[in-house]
């Protein structure tokens, strides 16, 4: 996957985080997608959803986007995806993209 392609699923998505990720993606910053296996969307639900939970509890606070995310993944059902990330200037965004690599699932 080039980084052209990798800016088209982020630019159809409309998240905050998503935008932020394109942003630094066009500013030229590092991505790396994983194209060695898929997931399903369900089982990262179930796994995200879960840790968002025992953050709250614990009082840990949420990067910007995972609630979201968590909803990106859940809607997704049991969809394969892939995983990408972004490592910008002030943090790292998380992106699971769709299995034709076209859409953003979620990122956070």
């Amino acid at each position: 996957m080039d980084r052209d392609t990798l800016q088209s699923a982020l630019s159809q998505d409309v998240s905050a985080s998503a935008r932020a990720a394109l942003a630094q993606l066009e500013a030229g910053a590092d991505f790396e997608v994983f194209l060695n296996q898929t997931a399903s969307a369900q089982q990262l639900w179930d796994i995200w959803s879960w840790r968002h939970e025992v953050m709250l509890e614990t009082g840990v606070t949420p990067r910007p986007g995972l609630v979201e995310a968590i909803a990106g993944l859940q809607a997704a059902g049991t969809a394969r995806v892939y995983m990408a990330t972004v490592t910008g200037t002030r943090r790292r965004f998380t992106i699971f993209l769709s299995e034709d690599l076209t859409q953003c699932i979620a990122c956070w």
